[in-house]
């Protein structure tokens, strides 16, 4: 892989989504940079971009080439850049995350507003459809609260295929179990419009709430409250 060249400071707080690069200038001129823990008041000032640490007024960063970024997705919001009921997804995240000038972060797919748990956000194009497209047949694993209590009948449907609403295929989930009498473990591959929803309903339930635990190899923390996020370290 080529090495990135050095750039200079005012041009990678910039890139970094901290403002205009006027606005980056005057942080580093007023002495608010610093850079691998010395204070640098250079906005033209040369710095290799590889494991380049940074603060600006006392907060930590790491220069991202590429942000990954786990969310606990609360209900009530929209995974939308340009929502339309709700707020979005990215009001979650801090300002210098929604406005890097290389590409705009967005969500790994989608969750319906009323639907929580793991949602996945970059600004990488191969990483997104890496996750999204069907050709690539990523798991994705979803806690469901059925109103109706469930039989072995029931998930037999599931895993067999059920014919879904406008749909001339039958679509199976990989895996399904219950949990309780009222909690389905779902597991499928697909991401159509509501589909774990249209195939409870396909098999003759109701789905009450619903949770993602899992995207491909990457879980929801345990330790991660709803609401908040954190970078995933690729």
């Amino acid at each position: 892989m080529k090495k990135a060249k050095p750039l200079p400071l005012d041009k990678i707080i910039q890139n970094q989504g901290f403002g205009t690069r006027a606005y980056c200038r005057a942080l580093i001129e007023a002495n608010d940079v610093m850079v691998r823990g010395a204070p640098c008041d250079d906005p033209d000032a040369l710095f290799d971009l590889a494991d380049l640490d940074f603060s600006i007024e006392g907060e930590p960063h790491r220069y991202r080439t590429n942000v990954y970024i786990v969310l606990n997705k609360p209900v009530d919001f929209e995974c939308s850049q340009k929502p339309k009921h709700h707020k979005s997804v990215l009001a979650l995240l801090p300002s210098y995350l929604r406005e890097r000038s290389n590409q705009s972060v967005q969500p790994v797919g989608r969750l319906d507003v009323d639907t929580t748990g793991l949602l996945l956000l970059s600004d990488d194009g191969q990483f997104i459809h890496k996750n999204t497209s069907p050709k690539k047949q990523v798991d994705k694993v979803y806690h469901a609260t059925c109103k109706h209590a469930m039989d072995d009948a029931f998930l037999t449907e599931l895993k067999n295929g059920v014919l879904l609403h406008d749909e001339n295929q039958t679509i199976k989930a990989v895996n399904a179990r219950a949990l309780t009498t009222h909690l389905l473990e779902l597991t499928i591959q697909e991401g159509k419009y509501h589909q774990v929803k249209r195939m409870i309903a396909a098999a003759g339930n109701r789905c009450e709430a619903l949770h993602r635990l899992s995207v491909g190899e990457f879980s929801l923390p345990t330790d991660l409250a709803i609401g908040d996020w954190r970078f995933l370290e690729l």
